[in-house]
């Protein structure tokens, strides 16, 4: 007992540091493992004081999926000696493991570097963001704390539908835009073409354009020079009250939550007391610094700079992100903050275990802190018990979100088929009394008013915008009129490019239609798309019934057009799941009393007749009477029991689609 107590003596003790060694650990604090967060305790504190407003410059990257934004932040941050040159730099600011699987981006990244440009050292706070259309908040995020944007665009690819997007998201915040035109190390790398695009469509000069190669690292050093000629400093003074914008927020096991924010007015420093705008609540500061990728503290961040601040703040719901935070007894204005997200397609969650549900609730909270633009409302089934109703922004929203539960959190969920939500203007002056309004919004289908208390049903539209080479526009345009889509505009941007304007129901092209595009196209054409409010629709509701008894959890609501098919191939998927019994079992899709759809799922049948050999007929049919007698008896007393997996797999959305 007594070595035991002197061996860890003699591990708590100080031990000198060898010569050799580049970097040791304060005397008395134990070795830290690395990619635990308290990593950046030994750094030294950097002064930011050296940085004035005129010599900061806040950008963002811009472009569509895969042209080569994430290995454009690599380059620069190795130019700007941010992390050292080495073959393995890939993705470097794409941290989340699914991020790294997938090979997209999915979170936002902000990285602060120096660079020295005519003798001057300036800070660039550069933030990465993704591609893809369901992550375009973060898009639109990330560009309330920037000054400017770089568009990237592929030299082989050309302008994809969602740089035109991304491209109005930086001109309608007044952005100045640096347009570069990456991989023109490909084979096909056609720049001038290219060029000739961004003139056509952005009104960009053609000598304005930045010919790179990201992977290569040739012209990026340019890049930088253009980003501080062209990109003006922020608008705002260090003599001011500190205002600064929380734009993004994570939370910590050990340190709480970590909130990254933009600084627009004042300073900030460890020790201070801050107060939050949205929760009236006052906090003392822990910590700031600036993110280099990694967390680097310094004494202070003044106006202009982005960094991350902590200060104690331990339940996720106190860090919102759009917050404005200022110090205790100098109140100031709020910043407008961020328009909230409008979710696009709903879907159930269920623990599968419903002793996990408080787990699941803590995790989702935790989550959805990192990720604000998915909604919660509390939801609960008969079959699958209680659970939540989330929003997402798309289906690969949906997908990354429960991928990132499982891989972050440990969490294995029911997820069901994904809906959207509609809207009901109702006529009947009950149920307009019981709302207190005369429209709702349905986003589960057990709450769908009956026809003869609305006077129409509304559903979400969006306007889609598909680039595609023009040899596959027949096929594309057959695939837009099946899905129940309106042209509203088609436009050549050159020999090798057309633009189609769609206006679609958003149920149309929220499971499969981006699937189907790109097979049809053979992964060539783009798609995007964005919200276009609400129309008219002849909608209906779609029960399914087990013997004559309604299913509550298989309700859909559907276009009237498309329930036949929707019913049958939904009645086929039950009968191939829901174990056989003693007695038959009918499986109808029904709208109202209207049957649409049946199967019938065929019982166990002893063969009565199997002692009977020879003899009489009357002998047989008197115990082939008797069974048909008992059978019938047996189903009217009978209660289908649908069992949970067979639910779990018919609701669960199509993995082959």
């Amino acid at each position: 007992m007594a070595l035991a107590g002197r061996a860890v003596l003699r591990w708590l003790l100080p031990s000198p540091c060898p010569a050799a060694a580049p970097l040791c650990r304060p005397a008395g604090l134990p070795a830290v493992p690395s990619g635990r967060p308290y990593s950046s305790r030994g750094k030294e504190k950097l002064d930011m004081s050296t940085y004035p407003v005129e010599s900061i410059r806040n950008f963002s990257i811009i472009a569509h999926v895969d042209h080569g934004k994430s290995t454009l932040a690599d380059r620069l941050l190795e130019i700007t000696g941010t992390i050292s040159k080495t073959g393995h730099n890939k993705q470097v600011l794409d941290k989340l493991q699914v991020e790294r699987e997938r090979g997209i981006t999915v979170k936002a990244q902000s990285a602060s570097l120096f660079y020295n440009h005519e003798g001057i050292n300036y800070l660039l706070n550069l933030i990465d963001t993704p591609g893809h259309v369901d992550f375009s908040y973060e898009v639109s995020r990330s560009l309330s704390a920037c000054q400017g944007v770089i568009l990237v665009v592929d030299a082989n690819e050309g302008i994809q539908a969602q740089t035109v997007a991304n491209f109005y998201l930086a001109f309608e915040a007044q952005l100045s835009i640096i347009p570069v035109i990456n991989k023109i190390d490909l084979k096909n790398a056609d720049p001038e073409r290219v060029e000739k695009q961004i003139e056509k469509l952005f009104d960009i000069p053609t000598d304005e354009c930045i010919r790179i190669s990201a992977k290569q690292g040739t012209n990026v050093e340019k890049v930088l020079q253009k980003v501080i000629e062209k990109i003006p400093p922020p608008q705002c003074d260090t003599a001011d009250p500190l205002k600064a914008l929380v734009f993004d927020s994570t939370f910590d096991h050990y340190r709480g939550v970590i909130a990254n924010i933009a600084l627009f007015g004042g300073e900030i420093a460890k020790g201070q007391k801050i107060v939050s705008a949205h929760t009236k609540k006052r906090y003392e500061v822990n910590e700031v610094g600036i993110l280099t990728p990694d967390e680097q503290p310094t004494h202070k961040l003044y106006a202009g700079q982005v960094g991350y601040l902590i200060a104690g703040m331990k339940e996720v719901t106190e860090a919102q992100i759009g917050d404005t935070l200022f110090l205790y007894k100098q109140p100031v204005e709020p910043l407008p903050g961020f328009k909230s997200a409008k979710p696009m397609v709903f879907a159930g969650m269920y623990p599968i275990d419903q002793t996990e549900y408080n787990n699941l609730k803590s995790a989702l909270e935790r989550l959805t802190l990192n990720d604000s633009s998915v909604t919660v409302h509390r939801d609960s089934s008969l079959a699958l018990g209680a659970g939540w109703r989330l929003g997402f922004l798309g289906l690969l929203h949906m997908e990354v979100f429960n991928q990132r539960l499982e891989q972050e959190y440990n969490m294995s969920v029911i997820l069901t088929a994904p809906t959207v939500p509609y809207k009901a203007v109702l006529s009947s002056a009950k149920l307009i009394k019981e709302y207190g309004k005369d429209q709702i919004t349905i986003i589960n289908p057990a709450q769908f008013p009956d026809k003869f208390s609305v006077s129409e049903y509304l559903e979400p539209t969006v306007l889609g915008t598909i680039v595609t080479p023009p040899e596959y526009i027949g096929k594309i345009i057959t695939l837009c009129q099946d899905r129940r889509a309106v042209q509203k505009d088609m436009l050549y941007i050159d020999e090798n490019r057309v633009m189609l304007k769609y206006l679609f129901p958003l149920n149309e092209i929220v499971v499969d239609f981006y699937d189907a595009l790109k097979s049809l196209s053979s992964g060539y054409a783009s798609f995007d798309y964005e919200d276009a409010g609400y129309q008219s629709a002849d909608l209906i509701k779609m029960d399914i019934l087990l013997n004559g008894n309604p299913v509550e959890e298989l309700a859909t609501i559907i276009h009237n057009d498309k329930a036949y098919a929707a019913g049958k191939l939904l009645c086929e998927r039950l009968k191939e799941t829901i174990p056989r019994q003693l007695f038959e079992i009918a499986i109808q899709a029904a709208i109202g009393k209207k049957i649409i759809a049946r199967e019938t799922l065929k019982a166990f049948r002893k063969n009565v007749v199997a002692k009977c050999y020879g003899g009489d007929i009357t002998r047989r049919m008197k115990l082939l009477k008797r069974q048909a007698e008992s059978k019938r008896l047996m189903r009217k007393i009978g209660n289908v029991e649908v069992p949970r997996d067979a639910f779990i797999r018919v609701l669960k959305r199509e993995t082959d689609k």
